[in-house]
Formats: structure tokens, sequence, C-alpha cells
């Protein structure tokens, strides 16, 4: 375009039909409006949003010692996939249960109950399926 002619005075803006995709998401939208607008989750939010705006005494550095954790863990975890997926989180793990104690405990024993309750319904199922044989 020339910086010195103006465009043409009869342009005219032609939106674009709607593709039947596009329909079909605004429909699903319309309809799931009432659950996405539910109280229980915009009350979950503005939850969050305080406790952002006036968190406890030291959040943001224990914050970011986590977070510098999991930026470590990603540097280490060079090569595999796995690796990536389990240092991050096995050094984050480590240093949120450093500054939170407690609730570490009170996750490790929830954690170790389902990976109890996991592995009895895995031998119930190989053990089935052996004695089918």
């Amino acid at each position: 375009l020339s910086l010195y002619s103006s465009p043409a005075r009869e342009t005219k803006y032609v939106e674009n039909p709607k593709t039947d995709l596009e329909e079909g998401v605004s429909h699903l939208r319309h309809v799931m409006e009432p659950y996405t607008a539910w109280s229980l989750c915009s009350g979950f939010f503005s939850e969050g949003y305080e406790f952002l705006q006036k968190p406890p005494a030291g959040f943001y550095p224990r914050l970011g010692v986590i977070s510098f954790a999991g930026i470590i863990g990603l540097f280490l975890a060079r090569g595999s996939k796995i690796k990536k997926l389990v240092y991050p989180a096995a050094l984050m793990g480590i240093g949120t249960s450093a500054y939170y104690p407690q609730q570490a405990v009170a996750m490790a024993k929830v954690a170790g109950t389902q990976l109890y309750e996991w592995s009895l319904q895995g031998y119930i199922a190989v053990e089935a399926l052996w004695k089918d044989n």
C-alpha cells in the first residue's frame, strides 16, 4: 500500500459464514454455561484470588524455592522423557515437604493407602487371570 493514496471508498466488510464446528462449539458453550458459572467454581477461584492477594507470611519465598527446585529438576533430567516427569516432581515434593511437613505426612498416608489398594486390586486381577488359564 502506498502511504499517499487512500483506500477505495467502496470497501465493505463481509463476515465469513460460521462452520458446523463453530456452531457446535457455540451450542456446547451455551448448554454448559450454567455449570461453568456454578457458585462452587466461582467460590473456589475467588478464594484462591483472595489467598494470593493476602498470602501468609513467607509464602512467596517458599513458592520461589519450590519452583526453583522444579527448574533444577528439569535441568538435571536431560535425555529421557520419564526423567523429565520424575525429577522435577520429586524435587518439588522434597522442597514442599521441607516447608510443609504436616501436610506432607498427611498426603503420604493417603498416597500409601491408595497405593496399597491399587496393588491389592492388581494382585486380585492377576490372580483371577492366572486361575482362569
